[in-house]
């Protein structure tokens, strides 16, 4: 019932609100306003009062929509209910009950975030040139892309082994090289600006005096990028060797002597190379060694006994940290004489092929005497990572000049590589082996996959009886095939394969992918400018970064690949790869 007041207007109303299907009798106390009612209605229906629309169906009441200051006095309730023979008003509500809900993550600006987060979502940070330095700054960007050395640093000085200085006693301090790489590469994860690597170029110029040579202004000299990355690997090496070393750059792996196949420190481990080198002497041939035999009275019995005696081949082997490709050309070495075809390097694998054969004059016990020797040279073991150095710079004798010093020139000829390399060709026939098993896997695996769409797309296109019996007896030719395949491989795989270097992929195939480029501008050797190009992630994306200095822009990998050479352009003189799970398409 409607509470009348002392006045005669009623100080309470009852109000039938319709919203949609739903009925709600509400009493509408006119003191307390019409926002109370919407408040009222909100407990009810869910609906946001702000959201919510109430009109009047009833005659007499507001009009249009109500609003939150309407003043309910203004209306002659006495009558409107004396109209309705005192039944509830009706009011039509309109709004929905769905509250707006917020994003399930919030919304977190790039102003707000700490500088140690933001510097994850930009691009990374470059390292200022502090006189001549971009030698240095190039060579520091790309060893950033390292994971497994990132992971040594990290754990330094406590993986430190006891390095023995040059009077004999042991070092105890930690090197400031090392220290300073840690510290800068720490610093460059929490830093949106560019870095000042003030402590790692004075921890360079302590530890390698000839990279403090200034010029005669007094301005710094520009270094080799290639020394500044041999020497820094150096004393890692040195700093960082042992068991306990190696295992905090793979992450607690525990690796052997198998794996390791001499591999004593944190730089080979990564880096090392194990060469096989066979040197076989040239003149020992019975149709070169008899106009070359020592003379005697009896000279005819000497040169009968020196052309019937074979130089046994000398065989060694050494652990080095990059392979070097040739791009100067030369001659082929596989034949007897000191000159053959001339070779022309146009593409990396080319290079590599040519540094790894050549001729040497060594002495010959067979013959009494210096002798010519071809020596070739065969991986037996492959590193995670793999470094290749372009022959770019060279040293000119100058006879003719005032010093007769010389002078030191670059090649610019253009030389081509691939975003993958493939080492196969340049391995022992024991690490072929291996690969090759691994190989036959992936290829089979493929055909298989080719033969089961065949058959899919053939048994929606055949329509003929005589042609599907000629598809299925090709089927099962395949099939045959294909099964006894299967079988020769896994009898191969019964047999446990040798190990071919340490924390490489289980069923690795000698396959490296780019992932980092140092490039030199410029047609003087001593002088020009280096810059590093280092691809954004790890997985099998196009983007890269090219750091020149403090400067960091994104590329693409059409933009490193054009990096041969041939013009005053940046060209390779360094290239980083990593061994991959299997091939991918460049």
């Amino acid at each position: 019932n409607n509470i009348t007041s002392k006045m005669g207007s009623p100080a309470e109303v009852q109000l039938l609100v319709i919203w949609g299907k739903e009925t709600y009798n509400i009493t509408l106390v006119l003191a307390n306003g019409a926002l109370s009612l919407k408040k009222e209605l909100e407990e009810l229906t869910g609906v946001p009062s702000d959201r919510m629309k109430l009109m009047p169906k009833s005659k007499g009441l507001w009009k249009g929509v109500l609003k939150d200051d309407f003043d309910f006095s203004t209306i002659d309730f006495a009558s409107l209910l004396a109209k309705s023979n005192n039944q509830p008003l009706q009011v039509l509500m309109m709004g929905s009950a769905t509250k707006l809900v917020g994003p399930t993550v919030k919304t977190v600006f790039i102003e707000d975030l700490p500088e140690e987060e933001i510097s994850k979502v930009l691009e990374p940070s470059g390292l200022i040139n502090l006189g001549n330095t971009c030698y240095l700054n190039s060579v520091a960007q790309c060893l950033r892309r390292v994971p497994k050395l990132r992971s040594a640093l990290s754990s330094y000085p406590a993986n430190r082994s006891n390095r023995i200085q040059m009077d004999g006693q042991q070092s105890a301090r930690p090197h400031p090289l090392v220290t300073a790489m840690r510290d800068m590469y720490t610093n460059l994860d929490r830093s949106v600006n560019a870095l000042q690597p003030g402590q790692f170029v004075m921890a360079t110029k302590m530890a390698f005096p000839q990279f403090a040579q200034t010029g005669p202004q007094g301005q710094p000299m520009q270094q080799d990028a290639e020394e500044f990355y041999s020497n820094l690997l150096t004393v890692i090496g040195e700093e960082m060797s042992g068991s306990a070393a190696i295992e905090s750059a793979f992450n607690g792996l525990k690796l052997g002597d198998p794996e390791l196949m001499g591999a004593t420190n944190v730089a080979d481990a990564l880096f090392g190379i194990k060469v096989e080198e066979t040197l076989t002497c040239d003149e020992t041939d019975a149709s070169t060694s008899t106009t070359a035999a020592p003379m005697e009275e009896d000279g005819k019995a000497t040169e009968d006994k020196a052309a019937e005696a074979v130089e046994p081949p000398v065989v060694r082997y050494d652990l080095q940290r990059k392979l070097v490709c040739n791009i100067q050309g030369g001659v082929e070495q596989n034949t007897a004489s000191k000159s053959g075809p001339p070779v022309n390097i146009n593409h990396i694998a080319e290079g590599i092929r040519l540094a790894m054969s050549g001729k040497i004059e060594k002495n010959s016990e067979v013959l009494g005497r210096n002798a010519i020797w071809t020596k070739t040279q065969r991986i037996a073991r492959l590193p995670p990572y793999l470094t290749v150095q372009f022959g770019r710079f060279y040293w000119k004798a100058t006879p003719d000049s005032q010093d007769h010093s010389g002078v030191k020139c670059k090649v610019m000829k253009p030389v081509a590589f691939d975003s993958t390399l493939d080492l196969y060709e340049f391995c022992t026939p024991q690490i072929q082996k291996f690969l090759s098993v691994h190989r036959k896997k992936a290829l089979q695996e493929e055909e298989e996959r080719l033969l089961k769409k065949q058959q899919q797309d053939s048994a929606m296109e055949i329509s003929t009886t005589e042609e599907v019996k000629d598809e299925v007896e090709e089927i099962a030719a395949d099939e045959a095939e294909a099964a006894a395949l299967r079988e020769a491989l896994a009898m191969s795989m019964q047999t446990e394969q040798p190990p071919v270097g340490p924390g490489l992929p289980s069923e690795f195939q000698g396959f490296y992918e780019l992932f980092a480029v140092v490039t030199h501008k410029g047609r003087d050797a001593d002088g020009g400018h280096y810059m590093g190009w280092v691809k954004a992630d790890e997985s099998n994306s196009d983007n890269w970064y090219v750091f020149d200095d403090d400067e960091c822009s994104p590329c693409k990998t059409e933009d490193v690949l054009k990096l041969k050479g041939g013009g005053d352009w940046h060209m390779s003189y360094l290239n980083f790869y990593r061994a991959m799970n299997n091939k991918k398409s460049s």
